[in-house]
């Protein structure tokens, strides 16, 4: 799928979904300095909107993400400027940071930077032709220790020694075999796959979703929750409208209609 724009991260939106889309497909939507600080931005943003429900990740053309753009790496900047590194580091932060279901819809090449920005989601959806890999190993570069723990986290230290090693590509099947990609769908299939999912998602207790997504995160960083956030998601439950309604749906048979969006006084 394509998107008709010259800017080289594009936002649409489909009800709840939000969609960012990497527009570079000459490239095979290899992360600019630019990208990468556009991305951060509308990570947070999304972050924070109301009206957002879902983020999906994904990239025009026939590739996801073939990672930075290389020829940016080194380039000289100003003092004002934060590094290349900086930008990577803050938007990966704020893709993983969105308190809110989001999906990686991953088609072609999602290799390095791509990799990691996939792993940054909560869900990923791969078509059977995708192709993973996680190369600093080819470039003597020293991995990003937030992004090394994120793959750890999902894939194991053998899983992620493996790939970072060797800096050698794997097909879906084997992605999914180590618990890389959730699961792997025929590309005719993909659209109406990500669109049930997503349309599953909007519709469930984004409270749930974000206490939950709260709570993982805690579990794999220090292996339990600690009780100050625990205590704080008992608070925010007690005051919010979701668990009244969920209830109330029950009872009556219907599906549930949650207002809960994030924010104090909902």
């Amino acid at each position: 799928m394509s998107v008709e724009s010259d800017e080289p991260i594009r936002l649409t939106r489909d009800g709840s979904v939000a969609t960012i889309w990497l527009n570079r497909p000459m490239k095979r939507n290899a992360l600019s300095y630019a990208m990468w600080s556009r991305l951060g931005k509308l990570a947070t943003n999304l972050g924070e909107d109301r009206a957002t429900r879902v983020v999906v990740l994904r990239g025009c053309g026939e590739h996801f993400c073939a990672g930075a753009d290389i020829t940016e790496i080194n380039v000289e900047r100003s003092s004002s400027e934060p590094s290349f590194s900086a930008v990577v580091d803050s938007a990966e932060t704020a893709l993983a940071g969105i308190p809110k279901p989001t999906v990686a819809f991953i088609s072609g090449d999602c290799i390095g930077g791509g990799c990691s920005i996939a792993i940054d989601c909560d869900l990923r959806i791969a078509t059977s032709e995708a192709r993973f890999g996680i190369t600093p190993a080819n470039l003597g570069i020293v991995y990003p220790t937030a992004a090394l723990e994120r793959a750890v986290h999902l894939v194991g230290p053998a899983g992620s020694k493996r790939l970072l090693f060797t800096g050698k590509l794997i097909d879906a099947t084997e992605a999914l075999r180590i618990g890389l990609v959730d699961e792997v769908v025929d590309r005719a299939d993909g659209e109406a796959r990500l669109a049930t999912l997503t349309g599953v998602l909007a519709t469930r207790s984004l409270l749930t979703q974000a206490a939950t997504k709260s709570m993982v995160s805690e579990i794999m960083t220090h292996g339990h929750v600690p009780e100050p956030l625990e205590a704080h998601w008992r608070r925010v439950a007690a005051t919010a409208p979701d668990s009244s309604e969920g209830v109330a749906a029950f009872v009556e048979r219907r599906s549930p209609r949650f207002t809960w969006s994030g924010h104090d006084g909902d």
